[in-house]
């Protein structure tokens, strides 16, 4: 039987970064086997026993930051800088489990008419992970930190544009001293992952809308708990007593970080029409001004995006856009020569495009008028997805509107959307089901038993 590889190809120059050998299905499920087996210790240790590899781990990532930042650049084309800050924010959620996880699974003590009542937390077992390339490091860790810390053990299918980051997050985590098999990468496919949704005990999933109803509707044939935080088309409100150039400024990064290529980017600008004209005109200014290029020049902000048919889909999206009515105020074309490069774009929408209603994965931005308040809520909330929203205003009574009416699982108010281990993560509609991240994200993935005592 022939063997299978998974390609490890520079965005930034086309090269080949190495060819990894993928394991067969038979293979995968004996490294499952492995796994179940190191779960029966794993889960009898105590949780102080259990987190002491996360204070190690954060030592690890922050002595060895700029080589994994360097991966992660070679591997899906990050402006380094952004590389390097993303296996630094992966120590963090490691130092703050360490800091709080026995607090978040201590027992709890429920008053009721018997001699003791408490409510437990414990490990269900082997939770697979599905994880994707825009954050290859930090996607994985915000997943595994918190379910390993409550006892159960961790199987990694990461995206297969991104094999090496996959082998060097377990290289890590035993660097850290961590027990064989608590985590394990498996190099494997797609469809392979698939089948071993029915021998795992809950999937965790960080993907397309797509890629969440199909893995839904094979753990929900099997009945397995599922943790999905799906796409996003987030909707960066800018009402008319914002402050309009710290809001332009802001919506630069929250648009084109990463190449545009996140989930929680800011997507659709909806914009009062008072302030309009000065937003369009500043915003249009600064994406203008972001330098495209080599990922690992220090001063480059937008990198290529991660894959050429990434590229080719962003292309055909911004056509058809186009077709529907809407106007290229910057950009708008791939870039000439190596690489899987596109210009930073601006188109300015009327509201009945195709685009609004999509998920747009590069540097692509959507400008478009809101004649007040209420339409720009309007606006905001017409689309199926609900992962995060920001809002530009000083009002406090308008704050509190928008913080309550957003469809969004993350509102942010004068701020870009950015995930927090202290805060939960997650969306609504179809952009997730269940939280990651603080004293709830920790809970997912655990048995709730409740005990009496007489």
């Amino acid at each position: 039987m022939p063997k299978n590889y998974m390609l490890s190809i520079n965005p930034a120059t086309e090269q080949l970064n190495g060819k990894f050998e993928m394991l067969t299905e038979k293979q995968a499920e004996e490294e499952l086997k492995k796994c179940r087996e190191a779960f029966e210790s794993w889960r009898k240790k105590s949780i102080a026993e259990r987190i002491v590899f996360l204070k190690k781990t954060a030592e690890v990532l922050r002595a060895n930051s700029r080589k994994y930042g360097e991966i992660i650049t070679k591997e899906m084309g990050k402006p380094i800088k952004q590389a390097v800050a993303e296996a630094e924010k992966c120590a963090l959620v490691c130092e703050y489990y360490y800091e709080n996880a026995e607090k978040f699974l201590a027992p709890e003590n429920i008053q009721t008419d018997n001699k003791k009542s408490y409510i437990s937390f414990e490990p269900l077992g082997v939770i697979l992970g599905i994880m994707p390339w825009n954050f290859p490091f930090w996607q994985v860790f915000r997943f595994a930190v918190p379910a390993m810390a409550v006892g159960n053990v961790c199987i990694l299918k990461h995206s297969s544009n991104v094999p090496q980051c996959a082998l060097a997050i377990e290289q890590i985590f035993r660097e850290a001293g961590l027990p064989g098999y608590v985590f394990k990468t498996l190099l494997i496919s797609g469809e392979d992952a698939s089948k071993l949704i029915a021998k795992v005990d809950g999937v965790s999933l960080t993907g397309s809308t797509e890629a969440g109803k199909k893995i839904g509707e094979l753990a929900g044939k099997n009945i397995k708990k599922v943790v999905f935080e799906l796409g996003g088309s987030d909707p960066f409100i800018v009402l008319e007593d914002a402050d309009v150039q710290f809001a332009c400024q802001t919506a630069v990064t929250a648009r084109y970080q990463n190449t545009g290529q996140s989930c929680i980017a800011a997507k659709r600008f909806i914009v009062h029409r008072n302030v309009y004209e000065q937003f369009k005109k500043k915003f249009v200014e600064f994406v203008k001004a972001q330098k495209v290029g080599d990922p690992f020049n220090e001063t480059t902000n937008v990198g290529p995006l991660a894959r050429d048919d990434l590229r080719d889909a962003l292309e055909r999206q911004l056509k058809q856009a186009v077709k529907d009515g809407a106007k290229v105020l910057a950009g708008g074309h791939k870039l000439e020569g190596r690489g899987y490069f596109f210009e930073p774009t601006v188109i300015e929408c009327k509201g009945n495009e195709k685009i609004m209603q999509e998920e747009t994965f590069g540097p692509v931005a959507t400008l478009i008028i809101a004649k007040d308040d209420d339409d720009a809520l309007r606006i905001a909330n017409s689309t199926e997805y609900g992962l995060g929203a920001s809002v530009w205003t000083k009002d406090e009574k308008k704050i509190e509107k928008f913080a309550r009416e957003l469809q969004a699982g993350f509102v942010a108010v004068n701020s870009m959307v950015k995930s927090d281990p202290r805060l939960p993560f997650g969306g609504i509609k179809k952009s997730g089901i269940g939280r990651e991240l603080s004293k709830l994200g920790i809970k997912e993935f655990v048995n709730i038993k409740a005990v009496i005592v007489n």
